[in-house]
């Protein structure tokens, strides 16, 4: 059973502002019979971003140095929902990796992972994890998964170069960041709000990154729409998201090819301030670092403003989860424990710390952040070290339907409004609640 919302979002806070410091062998392969892993090959599975892409390979590198025995490949899958059909497909076919990344939270709980995934429950290292990210990678009383990286949030990144230049302040209210678009476009010709539709999963931020305000206006509503009781389309504070990126496009600060415009062109235009305002996921600090280093420095990040600048704060994610399916048999997945062990240990936080610059606080007792992590990762920690911090509703709520990143591109684009978008998408919630078993649905 799940916490009350306002004990799980105590406990995520608290955990971040404390971190300021196919058929059994199919996807792997075996050259000898001894049960203590030697000659054991893992298959890894992760997505194709590039800083994912390096953590994995941290992860691979630096357990294969400690167990001989076991050699370990990395693979790589899309990632938004091309990536999650790949999951399911895999999982369902018995052809699922040894050990895979995906998501923590609601998303994972359509992959069932009770009859897919193997427990890891009564694994000793499931102790020194953060009880907020044990619930998000838990389900039917028991433990599915480890930490791969570190609490992220949901926020807009700005350029600071161009904020200094124009004596912009960091808007705390919707009114207040609009101001700042309308002079930024009158008095520059950057891109006042970056938006890169080519990956739809980008698109979902305006909406995802909002939870926060909506939390704090309607402290029930995680309770009131698991129980089908509250939808996006009928809740004021839920179709705000909505309607702020509507707003951003019907004003014109858009980038002009946002429709084609790719994740990594939005990190250039963030960086070369050819764009000033980027809402996405504080993951793509570290991919700054690792393809724009020279302006990490110039790169902040502030929280989505909402109606109330009293209430304002970030809305933060648990990191995905490495897991293992049930497919995985033998001395295979006697490796695969011993590697899920290791990813959720101080000495896996440092393989990923040295393979991709941490953009949050580790969940793992014991695991510490650098003294020299980029100044964007210090306003993320400004704000959970003051409390101003809440999870997002997928760690609240079960129900998350998979196309919200396609309407959201629409209502982006200017071809849907975003009333009809929000009722879509109460449609497509409708039918994972139903799917969960949830009742009120």
């Amino acid at each position: 059973m799940r916490k009350p919302t306002s004990q799980r979002a105590r406990a995520l806070v608290a955990l971040a502002a404390a971190a300021v410091v196919a058929t059994g062998c199919s996807a792997g392969s075996l050259t000898s019979n001894g049960g203590d892993g030697e000659g054991v090959t893992l298959s890894f599975l992760t997505s194709n971003g590039p800083e994912d892409i390096a953590t994995a390979e941290g992860l691979a590198k630096a357990f294969m140095a400690q167990n001989s025995g076991v050699t370990v490949e990395v693979e790589q899958r899309p990632q938004g929902t091309e990536g999650d059909n790949l999951v399911k497909t895999r999982l369902a076919t018995g052809d699922m990796a040894d050990v895979f990344v995906y998501n923590s939270g609601s998303l994972l709980q359509a992959l069932d992972p009770a009859q897919t995934l193997l427990p890891v429950t009564d694994q000793p290292w499931t102790k020194d994890l953060d009880k907020t990210f044990v619930d998000a990678v838990s389900g039917n009383g028991q433990v599915f998964g480890a930490p791969v990286g570190t609490v992220q949030a949901g926020a807009i990144m700005y350029n600071k170069a161009v904020y200094a230049q124009l004596g912009l302040k960091i808007p705390q209210t919707w009114d207040e960041f609009m101001a700042n678009n309308a002079v930024i476009a009158e008095r520059t010709d950057a891109a006042p709000v970056i938006q890169t539709y080519r990956e739809t999963w980008t698109s979902q931020l305006f909406v995802l990154g909002d939870f926060r305000n909506v939390l704090q206006s309607e402290p029930s509503f995680p309770e009131q729409y698991t129980a089908g009781k509250v939808k996006y389309a009928t809740s004021a504070a839920a179709l705000r998201g909505f309607q702020h990126q509507q707003a951003v496009h019907d004003a014109g600060y858009m980038n002009e090819d946002f429709g084609s415009a790719t994740y990594n062109d939005g990190l250039r235009m963030l960086a070369e301030g050819t764009g000033v305002h980027y809402p996405i996921l504080t993951s793509a600090i570290g991919e700054l670092v690792a393809s724009h280093a020279d302006a990490v420095a110039n790169i902040g990040v502030f929280a989505l403003p909402g109606p109330d600048a009293a209430t304002n704060g970030l809305t933060v994610w648990t990191p995905n989860a490495a897991y293992t399916p049930q497919t995985t048999q033998g001395p295979v997945r006697d490796a695969a424990l011993r590697f899920l062990a290791f990813i959720a240990s101080p000495a896996g936080c440092q393989a990923m710390t040295e393979a991709a610059t941490p953009t949050g606080p580790y969940v793992v007792q014991g695991c510490e952040l650098p003294a020299d992590v980029p100044p964007a990762v210090q306003d993320i920690q400004s704000y959970l070290s003051r409390g101003a911090a809440s999870p997002a509703l997928e760690f609240l709520s079960p129900v998350k339907g998979p196309n919200l990143e396609n309407l959201t591109v629409e209502v982006g684009s200017g071809i849907r409004s975003a009333e009809d978008a929000a009722a879509l998408y109460d449609q497509d919630v409708a039918q994972q609640a139903q799917q969960l078993g949830l009742e009120g649905w």
